[in-house]
């Protein structure tokens, strides 16, 4: 996949791109439990270390049943039922990250920050009701902002238009393979931050690596040098 935007030499970075699941919220594992019990209630088990391996090309939950044999319209009604499991987990389940909001108030000083998301804009609607994490963001994009998902660098290169700046600006963070992929393709620098259900993937081509959260305004920092 080809690079977009990449500059030589030192510039000051001004903006910060978030991926949202796994990063701002803690809802990646919630996701698939909703696409496994929906593929459960159809008898269909889903192998969790597959499903892992698809996300990162950016297949659907789903990959494993059409390879399976599973008809479309089971697959489609399958699809409604798993979003409906997927809202309850939303609002049932705790999925706040820690000093999030401590480390946005921090980084508010020096960054112009945004959100790009893979989260459908229903999901992503009910996900802040009752949060004040857009408080700090100059935009967001959901999955009907644009065309093509992540690993494609077309996500990250919408989120630079949108906010006006180029990619040695910027810096992405993420916690997923197909998200530091797309990031990369953009020619963007991207700090990975650590979570379990993403653990088992290649995060070699990260700037940088960082175990929580709160290490973001240092770990920011030493790639501004």
């Amino acid at each position: 996949m080809k690079a977009y935007g990449r500059q030589s030499g030192p510039t000051v970075k001004k903006y910060i791109l978030f991926d949202h699941d796994g990063v701002l919220v803690e809802t990646e594992f919630w996701y698939y439990k909703a696409g496994e019990r929906a593929l459960a209630d159809i008898g269909f088990t889903l192998d969790r270390d597959q499903y892992l391996g698809d996300m990162t090309q950016g297949l659907a939950t789903w990959a494993q049943a059409i390879a399976a044999g599973i008809d479309e319209q089971t697959i489609n009604w399958q699809r409604e039922v798993r979003n409906v499991y997927y809202q309850e987990y939303l609002r049932s389940e705790d999925i706040e990250i820690d000093v999030v909001l401590e480390t946005l108030d921090v980084l508010a000083d020096e960054f112009r920050m945004g959100i790009i998301t893979t989260s459908k804009p229903a999901d992503f609607a009910l996900m802040h009701e009752s949060r004040s994490i857009l408080d700090y963001m100059e935009f967001y994009l959901a999955r009907d902002d644009y065309e093509r998902a992540k690993p494609h660098p077309e996500p990250y290169l919408k989120g630079l238009q949108r906010v006006g700046a180029t990619a040695a600006e910027s810096v992405v963070v993420e916690d997923s393979a197909r998200g530091l992929n797309s990031a990369v393709a953009a020619g963007i620098d991207c700090i990975v931050v650590a979570n379990e259900f993403t653990a088992s993937y290649d995060f070699s081509k990260a700037t940088a690596k960082i175990a929580t959260f709160k290490e973001l305004p240092t770990a920011t920092k030493d790639i501004a040098g």
